[in-house]
């Protein structure tokens, strides 16, 4: 990097702030810090789940299959994700956007309370915030990695850096702050993709063009959509899988949807994210298909493939933006991940703990949100310092293996829940699923996972867990049915496509959630 690249990426941090405080102004309540108030415009809420959805370990971990293995990368990545969110627009994002415009809630877990019971959401409210500590941090450490490759600082240096920053505008600004970044950032990569794409598509003219460079020996395999352990199996594994994580069971995702103003607005949003991950994806796994033409990469699994080519094919002040680029993606889930979690803290959690939690004025409630989020970037921030740790190398490599293989229970209650066909499945099937759904997680990737010559499979590491979780919930439900009135009237608000009578139906033994006392 020269002084033009350090120009660029100076001026997108303070981009990045400056939307942050201009958003402040937009932030007047819980309501409006976790969910925009529901005023959020489709195709914003629709390119903020997008780019959500994505970290700098698509330019290191994903880079290093697509240097391996080719085309698979998309094939069982981005496709199942984008087939798993065009079937949530109809199936869960009206739903979970009827929570807010019905229920009047804040997190996406609130719900679960009058769903099921107390307890239940707890399980699910801690297991969740302790998951994305360690996924974040992941995410912290893999940045902070690329960033030390391009600049030389360290990497507690490069994590401090990254987490102020996101801190500060995500603090300030709430979710429009995450949504406004998230629009600017897809932007940027935008146009760094496009310079990759290009410069890369130039440089193949030495190898027999676009077209001809599939027949070089260096890319033997490459056109190949299901290779390696990336197989049939682990496709629809990772397609089941994804229309749970990228529909709301990470949680970030469904605030999105919860922002429009209505269930058709959320539905389009879904659409639009959809779409991009289906064709977004392509111009950024070319270059990353034809590199092994182009580098030889360091690391045996060529994680570090896409990092060198940007050095090499592009000019100083392009190779700032596609810098750029890796940070854009990565700030913007975790941001969100962190506004997500703030709610689900602030909202589920504190007022378990604390009667004066239940009392917060709109202002207190505010400032307790701003606080939980610093709270959690500053934990996630911590776990990404231990890197180089024996521990944090572990899990660094099975981070996106966690994300899959421990989403499945804690987003099949969640999930579920919402539809009328899985309305018998109470209590006792939610947090059973859960825990042996957990325990599942353990044995396979751990105990049988050691004594099976060769290991378990991934596909299977990541599936069994969200299989036995979804198969106790419903058989559960039809041996114990636990639907009650109330539980009945909630499910049909949910589910109720107009603003007619079932809408407008009060919850048994649930008053209208009031607001809150206005601040001094």
């Amino acid at each position: 990097m020269n002084g033009l690249d350090w120009a660029v990426l100076i001026g997108y941090f303070g981009v990045m702030v400056a939307i942050g405080v201009w958003s402040h102004q937009r932030v007047d309540n819980v309501s409006d810090f976790f969910t925009a108030g529901g005023k959020m415009p489709w195709w914003l809420s629709g390119i903020s789940h997008h780019m959500s959805g994505y970290s700098a370990v698509m330019f290191t971990g994903y880079a290093g299959i697509a240097y391996t293995y080719g085309v698979t990368s998309f094939v069982t990545w981005s496709f199942p994700i984008a087939l798993g969110i065009a079937i949530g627009a109809r199936l869960f994002a009206p739903r979970i956007n009827r929570l807010r415009s019905r229920l009047h809630v804040a997190s996406p877990l609130e719900y679960l309370k009058n769903r099921y019971n107390l307890p239940t959401q707890q399980a699910l409210a801690w297991s969740g915030m302790l998951l994305k500590i360690v996924d974040v941090g992941a995410k912290w450490a893999a940045i902070a990695t690329l960033l030390s490759v391009f600049t030389g600082v360290s990497l507690n240096q490069g994590i401090l850096i990254t987490g102020a920053v996101t801190a500060v505008y995500c603090t300030i600004g709430g979710l429009w702050a995450d949504a406004l970044t998230e629009l600017g950032q897809f932007v940027i990569q935008l146009f760094a993709g496009i310079a990759m794409f290009v410069a890369v598509v130039v440089k193949l003219g030495d190898y027999g063009g676009f077209f001809g460079v599939w027949d070089r020996p260096e890319l033997d395999g490459h056109a190949k959509p299901l290779v390696g352990p990336y197989g049939t199996v682990f496709l629809l594994a990772f397609l089941f899988i994804k229309l749970f994580e990228y529909n709301g069971g990470m949680l970030n995702q469904a605030q999105r949807y919860m922002a429009t103003a209505n269930a058709r607005e959320a539905a389009r949003s879904a659409k639009l994210s959809a779409a991009l991950w289906l064709v977004w994806p392509l111009v950024l796994f070319f270059p990353m298909w034809m590199s092994p033409l182009l580098v030889d990469a360091e690391k045996p699994d060529g994680s570090d493939a896409y990092a060198l080519m940007t050095e090499q094919l592009l000019p100083h002040g392009l190779l700032g933006l596609v810098i750029v680029g890796f940070f854009s993606h990565t700030m913007a889930m975790c941001s969100s991940d962190a506004n997500a979690i703030a709610a689900v803290f602030t909202r589920d959690v504190a007022p378990v703990l604390s009667r004066r939690a239940r009392q917060w004025t709109d202002r207190a409630g505010l400032v307790a949100a701003r606080l939980t989020t610093v709270v959690f970037l500053g934990l996630s921030m911590a776990v990404a310092t231990q890197v180089n740790s024996p521990t944090f190398n572990d899990i660094i490599t099975v981070v996106i293996k966690w994300v899959a293989g421990l989403m499945g229970p804690i987003a099949i209650p969640m999930m579920l829940g919402l539809l009328r066909t899985f309305r018998r499945s109470g209590p006792t099937a939610a947090l059973t699923s859960w825990g042996l759904g957990l325990l599942a997680f353990w044995l396979v990737n751990y105990p049988i996972h050691w004594n099976v010559d060769g290991g378990v499979p991934l596909q299977y590491q990541v599936s069994i867990p969200l299989a036995v979780s979804l198969v106790l919930y419903v058989v559960i439900g039809w041996i114990k049915p636990e639907d009650t009135p109330e539980r009945d009237a909630l499910i049909e608000r949910i589910n109720t496509d107009d603003d007619g009578s079932a809408a407008a139906l009060p919850l048994a033994g649930q008053a209208e959630a009031a607001p809150s006392k206005p601040g001094p």
